[in-house]
């Protein structure tokens, strides 16, 4: 079975926002083949659809962030948004689907649902990955701790935020 928008695309639409997995409206509009604006207004008539855990508005700081750190352009076919972007959780783009009231984003919504699990099950293989060695860690002696420490490393999270664009005696 093909799908109607490759998992890779929908994956490189997620960013992580205020400590949440989300899309953007731009992003999401394009998946679905609707403008911008046309979502946004799907949304504000649906309002009560929408609580805060389902999407939030960004700040303008908060999208002068995202423009410089990943190249998100300012401007749209018609010179710029006139309003923050919108961003979608999970729940909030499961919800797109019943106010959008189309086959497309029902069918869109199905795929980015798939990619939102795919993305959970990597996360808790990691965490079952890390578990896993440290039991072994405490099996073995202290010969392999190097090697242990090593693969925690790699397989950790970054600690720190990295700011692309910065030099160090900038901070």
């Amino acid at each position: 079975m093909s799908s109607l928008v490759p998992v890779e695309r929908i994956e490189g639409k997620i960013l992580l926002i205020r400590g949440q997995k989300v899309m953007l409206d731009r992003d999401l509009a394009e998946l679905y083949e609707v403008t911008t604006g046309n979502l946004n207004k799907a949304v504000r008539r649906n309002l009560e659809r929408f609580p805060e855990d389902f999407m939030f508005q960004l700040t303008k700081e908060g999208f002068d962030t995202l423009i410089f750190q990943f190249g998100i352009s300012k401007t749209e076919r018609r010179g710029g948004r006139r309003h923050m972007p919108y961003a979608f959780t999970e729940h909030g783009t499961l919800m797109l689907s019943s106010v959008l009231n189309s086959e497309r984003a029902i069918l869109v919504n199905v795929q980015i649902m798939r990619t939102f699990t795919k993305l959970r099950q990597m996360l808790a293989s990691n965490e079952d990955l890390r578990r896993k060695i440290e039991a072994m860690e405490k099996k073995y002696d202290t010969q392999f701790k190097v090697v242990f420490d090593t693969i925690k490393f790699l397989i950790a999270p970054p600690a720190k935020e990295i700011k692309i664009g910065f030099r160090p005696d900038e901070e």
